[in-house]
C-alpha cells in the first residue's frame, strides 16, 4: 500500500448561483489535477440558506443524478482523483447534509450524510436536514483509510472517534465556520482529537461573507501529534499538503492510547 497522499482543500467564496458555484468547484479540480483527493466546504454549490429559519430550499436541493454532480465525477475521472463534494442530497424524500466519495474513475463510492444536526442563531439546520440514517462511515484508498466528519459533527468527539475505531486514518472535516465564532478554540478541537485519536484530520471552511455571516476561511491540516501542518488565511485558495498517512498507525503503536481504552466502563 502507498503511504503517501496529496491532499488538496478548496477554501471557497460561495454565490447566490449554483451554475456559478459549480463552476468554481470544476476549476478548483483542475488547479489540484496533480493532487490524489480533493474535497470542499460546506454545501459547496449553495448559499449557507441554513443561517435562515424554515425557508424554502428547494430550489438548493439535489439528487444523486443531478448533472452538477455528473460533472464532478467527470471531473474525478479526467484528473483520475479522489473527490468529496458537500452538497443538500434528497434521497426517498429525506433531505440531508451529505459528502460524497467519488473514485478516480468518477464513480460514487459512497456517502456520509451529517449525523448530528445543529439548532441555534445562524445555523437553523434542524430546519433543513435529516439526521443521518447510516452513522460514520469510512472509505479505502490505496493510501489510507479515509473518514468524513461534517462540520457540526466534530463538536461531538464520538464523531471522530468512531471513524478511527473503524480504521480512518485521516478525517476530513467540510465546514462553515465564521469570524465570529471561538476559531481559536475551533483550532484545538481539532488538534486535540487529532492527538487523542492519533489520526490526520483536514478541515476545509468557506470565506466571504453571505448575508449575516462572515465565512472565516482558516482551513487546516493537523497531524496525529497535534501538531499544525498547514492553516490558511481568510483567502480564496486551494490548500495543498503532502501527507504519509501510515504515520498515524505509527502513532497508535508509539502511544497506544487506543489500545487502553476500557469501553465497559464508559457511558
Amino acid at each position: 500500500m502507498q503511504h503517501t497522499c496529496k491532499l488538496a482543500m478548496a477554501q471557497m467564496r460561495m454565490t447566490d448561483s449554483i451554475e456559478e458555484n459549480l463552476q468554481k468547484s470544476l476549476n478548483f479540480c483542475d488547479e489540484a489535477a496533480d493532487s490524489d483527493l480533493l474535497f470542499f466546504p460546506e454545501i459547496q454549490l449553495s448559499p449557507f440558506f441554513p443561517q435562515y429559519e424554515k425557508r424554502n430550499a428547494d430550489q438548493w436541493c439535489m439528487q444523486e443524478s443531478a448533472p452538477e454532480l455528473e460533472a464532478l465525477q467527470e471531473k474525478a475521472a479526467e484528473h483520475k482523483l479522489y473527490l468529496s463534494p458537500n452538497v443538500y442530497l434528497e434521497q426517498k424524500g429525506k433531505r440531508y447534509d451529505t459528502s460524497l466519495f467519488i473514485t478516480p474513475e468518477g464513480q460514487i463510492a459512497d456517502r456520509t450524510k451529517m449525523v448530528h444536526i445543529a439548532q441555534a442563531r445562524q445555523f437553523y439546520e434542524q430546519d433543513y436536514y435529516t439526521p443521518s440514517d447510516e452513522g460514520f462511515k469510512v472509505f479505502d484508498t490505496p493510501f489510507g483509510k479515509i473518514g468524513i466528519v461534517i462540520c457540526y459533527d466534530r463538536h461531538l468527539p464520538e464523531s471522530v472517534r468512531t471513524c478511527v475505531l473503524k480504521g480512518a486514518d485521516l478525517i476530513l472535516i467540510p465546514t462553515a465556520n465564521t469570524k465570529a465564532e471561538p476559531l481559536t478554540m475551533f483550532e484545538w478541537e481539532i488538534r486535540v482529537q487529532a492527538m487523542q485519536n492519533q489520526v490526520f484530520i483536514a478541515m476545509c471552511n468557506r470565506v466571504g461573507r453571505e448575508g449575516g455571516m462572515d465565512f472565516a476561511g482558516e482551513s487546516l491540516v493537523v497531524h496525529p501529534s497535534g501538531d499544525v501542518i498547514v492553516k490558511a488565511d481568510d483567502q480564496e485558495q486551494l490548500i495543498r499538503c503532502e501527507l504519509n498517512l501510515g504515520e498515524a498507525r505509527e502513532w497508535r503503536e508509539k502511544v497506544p492510547y487506543l489500545g487502553t481504552r476500557r469501553p465497559e466502563w464508559y457511558l
